[in-house]
C-alpha cells in the first residue's frame, strides 16, 4: 500500500506537469472504485485550470476554481504522467487529458482507491470539511504534531503504541512500514501499552517519526523521473529498512535476530534487545 512518503512523492512528481494546465477531457473507463467515480466528473472538470496539487494525509487534492478532485491510491493505485497517448490497459480506470496533450492516468488493479469530486461552494478551503478529511489528526511533519500531543492522547490507553501512532485521529500518514522503523529508531517495543510510555520517550518517538518520514520522502525524490512515461510507482526506501520485513535477520545495531509478531492484523518486526 502506498504510504505517506509515496503519496507525497507522487504529488511532487505530477504537480509540475499539471499545475496551470487546462483539463480538456475526462475519461472514466471503470467508475467502480472504493466509492463510485461521480457521474458528473467530466462536466465538472472539463475546462478547469489546475491551480495546485496538495496532499492531506494519504489523499491527493487536485484543486481548481470550481472544486477539488480528491484522489486516494488505496492498496495498489498509482498516478502517472503520459506525454504521449498510450492505449489504456485493463486497470487504467481514469484519465485526465489536458489541452497541451499531457495525460494524467489513474491505475488501480484492486480498485480500493478513490477519485471523488468536492465542490468548493464558493469557499476556497471547503474541501477540508469533507467527511474523509475533517476528523484527521495533524500532519506528522507539521508543527502541530508534538510529543505533548502524543503523550496527552495516550493517557489511560492500553492500546499498543504501534497501532496508536497508526491511528489517523492521532497523527496521519504513519503507515505500517514507517511505524515499525520509527519505533526501532526510538528504541520502543511496538507492543508496549501507549498509556505507559513516558513523555520523554514520546519526545524521542515524535522526532523519530519525523526523521523517518522525511528521509523516505527525500529518497522518493530520486524516483521523480519515473512519473513521466514510467509506472508511476515510487519505491519504498528498502535499502534503509532496519526491521520491517527482516524477520530472523540480524539487527543492524546489535545482531540479535529480528522477531515478528502481529499487531492490529499487521506484520510487526522489532529487536528484543534494542527496543524495550
Amino acid at each position: 500500500m502506498p504510504e505517506l512518503p509515496e503519496v507525497e512523492t507522487t504529488r511532487r512528481g505530477i504537480a509540475p506537469h499539471i499545475e496551470g494546465q487546462t483539463v480538456a477531457d475526462v475519461i472514466v473507463r471503470n467508475p467502480r472504485l472504493r466509492w463510485p467515480v461521480p457521474d458528473h466528473l467530466k462536466q465538472q472538470l472539463s475546462g478547469q485550470i489546475i491551480r495546485s496539487v496538495a496532499r492531506r494525509a494519504k489523499y491527493l487534492l487536485i484543486k481548481t476554481d470550481a472544486g477539488t478532485l480528491l484522489v486516494h491510491l488505496g492498496m495498489s493505485g498509482s498516478l502517472r504522467i503520459l506525454i504521449e497517448a498510450r492505449e489504456a490497459e485493463k486497470h487504467d480506470h481514469v484519465d485526465l487529458v489536458f489541452s497541451n496533450g499531457i495525460l494524467l492516468r489513474y491505475t488501480d488493479p484492486r480498485r480500493f482507491g478513490a477519485v471523488l469530486w468536492i465542490d468548493n461552494n464558493g469557499i476556497d478551503d471547503d474541501v477540508m470539511g469533507h467527511d474523509l478529511l475533517r476528523k484527521l489528526g495533524p500532519e506528522p511533519l507539521s508543527d502541530e504534531f508534538t510529543a505533548q500531543r502524543l503523550y496527552q492522547a495516550s493517557r489511560g490507553k492500553s492500546q499498543p503504541v504501534k497501532t496508536f501512532i497508526m491511528d489517523n485521529h492521532v497523527v496521519v500518514g504513519v503507515g505500517n512500514i514507517y511505524a515499525n522503523e520509527a519505533l526501532f529508531k526510538a528504541g520502543i517495543r511496538p507492543d508496549r501499552p501507549s498509556g505507559k510510555i513516558s513523555k520523554a520517550r514520546y519526545e524521542r518517538l515524535a522526532q523519530c517519526i519525523k526523521e523517518t518520514l522525511a528521509r523516505a520522502i527525500e529518497q522518493g525524490g530520486t524516483t521523480l523521473r519515473d512519473f513521466v512515461g514510467g509506472d508511476g510507482k515510487p519505491g519504498y526506501f528498502k535499502q534503509e529498512l532496519a526491521v520491517y520485513g527482516r524477520k530472523g535477520e540480524p539487527c543492524v545495531t546489535c545482531s540479535t535476530p529480528i522477531v515478528e509478531i502481529r499487531l492490529g492484523n499487521r506484520s510487526t518486526c522489532y529487536c528484543k534487545k534494542c527496543q524495550r
